[in-house]
């Protein structure tokens, strides 16, 4: 089971998103023979099973709910957590610019409650995987789960330790980092990354970006950029379009860079400085 089948129709054992009134929304596991009990009276899972995606289905109350397939968005909103997670804005900007994609194999430090793993998982496809280390072992067994939920766990090889020791892997594709102090990890990040890898860090204050920047430089990476992302939503109504009255504002800065193999000589470790400082007048 994934969260997002091919099947036009709702299966037993299929992630479903129940869509009620003013967007109330509930995610369950469809399960033949179960029952889903909300205020709004009681659905039965056999009543689910079988309709096509997008239907409208009614408790036995007669409130109305609409049976949808739950986006990747939808779900990392709706994961179980003990911290703070990536917002959907933050993590499809990481996996693009990061170029994830099937087959790959990357990595990632700082599991969390497994937002970000979910992401990666689902885009390295079932050839490509994920290491995720994390310190906290409560942290680490809400990912698992949270993971496992979601039928993507195969994908994910979690390791628990600290990772001021370094990293078991090697040549892997991408790397991202989420700890509070990413600056004191550069040089065991770029053992772990092939040439010309891709790094993500995010940081929520402009001290740990300083910090990291120079790291970054120290332990020969080029391409710097760092970069914030807000998110504005629009009141969809046609004869009344306006800025809703809440946004998704600052949730952390982001820091991408890729390792390079420079020469040992003078004009080789200018040239790294003058790539960095100029990589964000490029985009001008």
């Amino acid at each position: 089971m994934t969260f997002l089948s091919s099947s036009p129709i709702a299966r037993d054992g299929d992630l479903a998103q129940l869509v009620g009134l003013r967007h109330k929304h509930f995610i369950i596991t469809l399960k033949a023979g179960a029952e889903f009990q909300t205020h709004r009276g009681v659905l039965q899972h056999d009543d689910l099973i079988g309709k096509p995606w997008g239907s409208q289905v009614f408790s036995h109350l007669g409130s109305p709910f609409f049976l949808l397939q739950p986006s990747l968005a939808d779900l990392l909103i709706d994961l179980p957590r003990n911290s703070q997670i990536l917002y959907p804005k933050d993590i499809g900007f990481i996996l693009v610019t990061m170029g994830i994609g099937q087959g790959q194999t990357v990595m990632e430090a700082g599991t969390g409650s497994g937002s970000m793993t979910i992401a990666l998982a689902s885009a390295v496809g079932s050839e490509g995987r994920v290491i995720s280390y994390e310190q906290r072992e409560d942290m680490q067994n809400l990912a698992r789960k949270n993971l496992e939920r979601v039928g993507l766990a195969e994908r994910v090889e979690f390791k628990l330790r600290d990772i001021a020791g370094g990293f078991d892997e090697t040549n892997v594709d991408a790397f991202f980092l989420d700890v509070p102090n990413p600056y004191d990890y550069i040089p065991q990040v770029r053992a772990a990354l092939k040439p010309g890898g891709f790094f993500c860090a995010i940081s929520p204050t402009f001290n740990q970006v300083e910090k990291t920047l120079y790291m970054l430089r120290r332990n020969r990476f080029a391409f710097i950029e760092t970069c914030e992302l807000l998110l504005r939503y629009f009141k969809s109504e046609p004869s009344r379009i306006r800025p809703t009255d809440r946004m998704v504002a600052h949730t952390g800065f982001l820091m991408f860079a890729r390792r390079i193999e420079p020469g040992e000589d003078e004009r080789s470790r200018e040239l790294i400085d003058e790539i960095g400082a100029g990589a964000l007048e490029e985009r001008d």
